[in-house]
């Protein structure tokens, strides 16, 4: 479920002529026990409203006065979220002849023609307000206030984020809410204004048309969105732009080092462009630093499930979960205890918009037998990156509905998926070149295309004490064995490895020396050129005695990486 609300006009929209049909109230409330939310957004005042309408306690929220009050049926709270009017302008309406004149606790209307006496007064008066029509109803209310900000204030109530309401409207002073909305719909009565906007045009006009959205939304709630309107834009193709949805499971793989999560950042900066709120899960912290995120959890503190949850609540926090602390075999152990309550809430909200599963081989591994209750059933707004999509759950796998693959063997990347799922592979599998990457719906029957994908603005600075502190597994750990093979000792963290250098006879540390094992695991694994450069230097220096190449190596690491923690990375 991914819209969990509807925001509907009253007059014009859900009533004609003040009257909402038996229908359409029916259609109301099959739509409540769907378990969405309903919001009303109109120019009435609340007395009113009430007036006419006595079934007001079906919505959730009711934003009145054209967005000025906001209306809790179920506790009978008014919140009026704009000033009231100024006595002093609504008697010189009244001496100017304006009437009928209404006035409520912020808005004042009447009807065309006295706009433009209306606008006379507001400039003698040197008054900040706004006129806004709604089919020869004339408002006026204080500056900036409309249906749009009304709206923004009854949705932050409910926790809810405007990508997952569908507005529905007729007429001039809808087309703000409606464009705040994940999807816009206009009923066949519309004013022709309002259909050109539209995302999409009922076929039924005024309730028999919200009958009609209603019953799309309850049994194709996730063929409404469209990944032109409410997606993100991945690059492009061809001179035509692809797009993924919030519908969608994303899996990016390729080999190491070749710039996933890269192009995640890159994702990541267009959710906060869009207002998505995304959560990342980072096992080895390579995401420290993102723009527009909290990070949670570090090299020495795991995050905890009761964080996770209590800061995704706040719409508009973004959110790096850092694991950093977790050992390998940890990992899918607390990423199977957080996935429940997360799916339950996303159930409830639709937030987060997306997660980002980094090594998703680590955290829904192929080995696991309860990965399938994990999942549940579906994982939209998902992106699985890893090195190995093999040791992924098939489970997982099967959920994807869109792939990226980068690299020298993103071709192996397409047909390893097709393998494990069980899905044909595609007859033809082009050859990425430069900055292009592979991409492919697997489920649509497309051809695969390459793709210039969109670069980030920001750098990652990988986080140093990953390396200094974690535990790498064991392909990336370094082992020193010697030259006879005599030992095997694993450092699966830079402190480990200085440690162990350290205390290794001569013989084993100028073996691994010369033999240049210390600069290609820098380079490979750790991924700190610099580093392995000046490594490399001290390897080639055929002068320097064992201490003087050991303490060159070890102080260049030292310097680098297991520096204090309030020191500057």
């Amino acid at each position: 479920m991914y819209f969990i609300a509807l925001a509907t006009d009253y007059d014009g929209t859900l009533a004609h002529d003040g009257i909402v049909a038996r229908k359409t109230l029916s259609a109301l409330k099959r739509f409540k026990k769907s378990g969405r939310k309903l919001v009303l957004v109109t120019g009435r005042e609340l007395p009113d409203l009430k007036r006419v309408f006595s079934e007001v306690s079906l919505f959730d929220k009711v934003v009145a006065e054209n967005g000025a009050l906001i209306y809790t049926p179920a506790s009978e709270q008014e919140r009026v979220i704009a000033p009231s009017p100024e006595p002093k302008f609504v008697a010189r309406l009244k001496k100017q002849g304006v009437k009928p004149l209404s006035v409520g606790q912020s808005i004042i209307a009447t009807w065309e023609p006295h706009q433009a006496t209306v606008l006379e007064v507001i400039k003698k008066m040197g008054l900040e307000l706004e006129i806004i029509f709604n089919k020869g109803a004339v408002m006026i209310l204080p500056s900036g206030i409309n249906k749009a900000t009304g709206l923004a204030a009854a949705l932050q109530d409910l926790r809810l984020s405007p990508h997952n309401v569908i507005g529905v409207g007729d007429a001039e002073n809808d087309h703000a809410f409606l464009q705040a909305c994940g999807c816009s719909v206009a009923v066949d009565n519309a004013i022709p204004a309002v259909k050109d906007t539209a995302n999409l045009v009922m076929r039924g006009a005024r309730g028999k048309g919200v009958e009609q959205l209603i019953d799309k939304m309850i049994k194709h709630d996730h063929a409404i969105v469209s990944r032109r309107h409410d997606g993100i834009v991945l690059g492009s193709a061809g001179g035509d732009e692809i797009y993924l949805s919030p519908t969608d499971t994303v899996l990016i793989a390729g080999s190491s080092g070749i710039g996933k999560s890269t192009l995640a950042t890159a994702l990541t900066e267009r959710f906060v462009e869009s207002k998505f709120q995304f959560c990342v899960f980072d096992p080895e912290g390579d995401y420290d630093g993102l723009e527009g995120a909290v990070r949670l959890g570090d090299g020495s503190s795991a995050p905890t499930k009761a964080q996770v949850l209590d800061l995704i609540a706040k719409a508009d926090s973004n959110i790096v979960v850092n694991g950093l602390a977790l050992r390998v075999n940890e990992r899918p152990d607390f990423f199977a205890d957080l996935l429940p309550g997360l799916g339950s809430f996303r159930r409830r909200t639709a937030r987060p918009h997306w997660l980002i599963i980094d090594e998703a081989h680590h955290l829904l591994p192929k080995r696991r037998d309860d990965t399938r209750a994990v999942l549940s059933l579906e994982l939209p707004g998902t992106i699985l990156i890893t090195v190995h999509p093999e040791a992924i759950s098939t489970d997982a796998l099967r959920l994807v509905t869109a792939i990226i693959a980068l690299g020298p063997k993103a071709k192996d990347v397409v047909k390893v998926f097709c393998h494990e799922t069980g899905i044909e592979a595609p007859k033809a599998i082009p050859t990425p070149k430069g900055a292009r990457v592979l991409f492919w719906r697997p489920q649509a029957g497309k051809k695969v295309k390459t793709v210039k994908v969109i670069e980030p603005r920001q750098s990652l600075k990988r986080h140093s004490r990953k390396y200094a502190e974690g535990q790498l597994d064991e392909a990336g750990s370094f082992y020193f064995h010697g030259p006879d093979n005599a030992m095997n000792l694993r450092a699966h963290n830079l402190m480990i490895f200085a440690q162990i250098a350290e205390g290794i006879d001569d013989k084993t540390w100028e073996f691994h020396l010369h033999a240049g094992d210390y600069s290609k695991w820098f380079r490979h694994q750790i991924r700190d050129k610099d580093l392995a450069r000046e490594t490399a230097e001290a390897e080639e220096d055929k002068t320097l005695s064992a201490e003087e190449s050991r303490k060159r190596v070890l102080d260049a690491v030292r310097r680098r990486y297991t520096a204090p923690a309030t020191a500057p990375e």
